[in-house]
């Protein structure tokens, strides 16, 4: 059994074993198990089933994990995308009066939009066209964000009217969200000093260790649930699944077809060139964040993601099969990179979050009862781990500011703006400007005197000024128009 999973996946070849990928996948999966509780929330205020939901979502990151696993052979799980998801039910649904049917109509067009940009190799083309240092800070940028989303599962980081983030109280609402602030810390302690004496699993079980502290201590009364103040019970309470109820929303998505008319049309490619837009950068920034964190056990020798055609296109059928079953845009997960730092680094890793998401549909009290504050400190050391991608930037000079600024504000936006793809926007946006016209500006006035101290002159401006415009290649020019109309027209 062995042999054969290590031929499939190459095992040997990328360092690692069967034990190791399990035990990869078997994190990711525990870090993105609040899916289940939190998709069906969010889609659920559009109207849809929340079990339906939930089937549907185990069903489509069971799916597109899979899909990832054996088509493209890379340690990436899937599964709805935050974000997104709320952008479908408060935006579409509620906010533009669609019915929950028509707006996942929209995504399974995307879906589909998707498959053919993927197969075209059209999305392959713009993640190689984008240079080497903004995918370092891609990389760095998801770093930050992931813990920033740890953070907030932790309930350290919280809205502050002031400040619009700050620290939460350790002492306020001791008995429920204080007391899961202190337990998350305890679990980021654990992880850490289980990683420095490189301690098998160290992540796993630190999730699990945190989650068990918190039983114990609502079995003596420390935690109270309080389901009005969104702390609630620790210990699963177990029930029958109604598979049933798949049927609701199963298919529903073609029901919008008849309903249709020409005078919808604007809109409507209006909502699924959002879906699209944000689809694209999220996936792109996740493969290329988590790639760079695995390094040379997962890129080639000339720093590219091999069989990334594949892994787009098990993105894409997995939104379009998402859709039909019921969930909204399903795509790559960023935390993934728990997994590649855990270890995983081929497809084996993906396959086993896939059967833990199939599982789940069995046993999903149990990991619905998975608190955020146990797996945030999981998030929160990856996001750290990701930092010595700042490492492998390439620059001329520590004064090289046409490479530095766009990295800087990729990594500035990602987190603050809470989106993968306007921290990609904004770095692209960033780049193809100042080194155009950084560029330009040198080449047309780079001699206009002979002063010999003046700066232009010192640059060797010609010289300066063709290497800057050389930088940038027509796909990223194309990229930055498109990410402009996109903030001015959508």
């Amino acid at each position: 059994m062995n042999a054969a999973l290590n031929r499939f996946f190459h095992l040997e070849e990328r360092g690692t074993t069967v034990k190791r990928e399990f035990l990869a996948g078997t994190v990711i999966f525990f870090t993105m198990a609040y899916i289940l509780a939190v998709n069906p929330s969010i889609l659920g205020d559009s109207g849809m089933d929340s079990t339906a939901i939930l089937i549907a979502t185990a069903l489509a990151s069971a799916l597109g994990s899979a899909l990832m696993g054996l088509m493209a052979n890379l340690p990436f799980a899937l599964s709805a995308g935050m974000g997104l998801n709320a952008f479908f039910s408060y935006s579409v649904v509620i906010g533009m009066g669609y019915a929950w049917e028509k707006a996942l109509l929209a995504v399974f067009v995307e879906g589909v939009i998707f498959i053919v940009l993927s197969v075209s190799g059209i999305r392959e083309a713009i993640y190689n066209s984008i240079p080497h240092n903004i995918r370092c800070g891609v990389s760095v940028a998801i770093g930050f964000f992931i813990a920033f989303i740890g953070l907030q599962n932790a309930g350290i980081c919280v809205n502050n009217e002031s400040t619009l983030v700050g620290r939460a109280s350790f002492t306020a609402n001791f008995s429920t969200s204080g007391i899961t602030i202190c337990l998350a810390l305890i679990g980021i302690l654990m992880i850490a000093i289980m990683l420095v004496l490189r301690v098998p699993g160290a992540m796993l079980i630190g999730i699990l260790a945190t989650w068990g502290l918190g039983v114990i201590c609502q079995l003596v009364g420390i935690y109270v649930p309080n389901p009005e103040a969104g702390s609630y019970s620790l210990i699963p309470q177990l029930s029958a699944p109604n598979f049933g109820a798949i049927g609701l929303t199963f298919g529903k998505c073609f029901n919008a077809w008849s309903d249709m008319t020409w005078a919808d049309v604007p809109q409507f490619a209006t909502v699924v060139l959002s879906f699209l837009f944000v689809d694209i950068f999220d996936t792109l920034g996740t493969l290329m964040g988590c790639a760079m964190a695995a390094g040379k056990d997962i890129l080639d020798k000339d720093g590219e993601l091999p069989k990334m055609k594949m892994a787009m296109l098990a993105d894409a059928i997995a939104t379009a099969v998402g859709a039909v079953l019921g969930t909204s845009t399903t795509t790559t997960y960023v935390e993934s990179a728990s997994g590649v730092k855990s270890g995983g680094r081929t497809g084996l890793t993906a396959l086993t979050t896939a059967a833990w998401f199939l599982l789940s549909i069995f046993a999903a009290p149990i990991f619905i009862a998975i608190p955020s504050f146990a797996t945030a400190p999981a998030l929160i050391i990856v996001g750290g781990m990701m930092l010595p991608s700042i490492l492998g930037l390439k620059l001329e000079d520590r004064d090289d500011y046409s490479e530095l600024i766009p990295i800087f504000l990729c990594i500035a936006a990602m987190p603050f703006f809470y989106s993968i793809a306007e921290g990609i926007s904004f770095g692209i946006i960033s780049y193809v400007a100042i080194n155009l016209v950084g560029g330009v500006i040198l080449l047309l006035f780079g001699k206009a005197t002979n002063h010999k101290d003046t700066l232009l002159v010192s640059m060797a401006a010609d010289h300066r000024g063709a290497k800057l415009l050389a930088k940038v290649n027509p796909m990223m020019v194309l990229l930055a128009i498109i990410f402009i109309l996109k903030y001015a027209l959508l």
